[in-house]
């Protein structure tokens, strides 16, 4: 995959890219919406703690279809108030510590609210690998 960073453009303030080409002939995994509800049913207070499950069990699932996290291209997000961004944003940059230099491209959305209100956070993404 290519990380998609024009010089005519500003560039992302995160570490995410504008944009991601994927090669052809690769397989597509795309994850649902993933919350924050631990295997045992709980679900953390804390938004940080949310997204690090979200994104364990989007491991899981990637994982399952042969992927990892760098065969990630695309994450979007959604979490229920703007004071969750930096605990969502630190959570996502874990997951995403070894990947690089191509970087998935991103987008996180303020949503007013999930089916349940303890839920803080939704995670979903975009996969692809030969």
């Amino acid at each position: 995959m290519r990380s998609l960073r024009p010089d005519s453009v500003s560039p992302p303030f995160a570490r995410y890219a504008h944009g991601v080409e994927v090669p052809p002939g690769h397989r597509i995994v795309r994850t649902s919406g993933q919350l924050g509800l631990a295997a045992d049913g709980t679900v953390p207070e804390d938004a940080g703690a949310q997204a690090d499950i979200c994104f364990a069990t989007i491991a899981a699932i990637l994982a399952e279809a042969g992927m990892g996290r760098g065969d990630v291209f695309h994450v979007s997000a959604y979490v229920t108030d703007r004071a969750h961004m930096a605990a969502y944003m630190a959570a996502r940059d874990r997951f995403l510590a070894d990947v690089g230099p191509e970087l998935p491209s991103s987008t996180l959305i303020i949503v007013s609210g999930f089916t349940r209100p303890e839920f803080l956070v939704e995670v979903e993404v975009w996969a692809a690998a030969p």
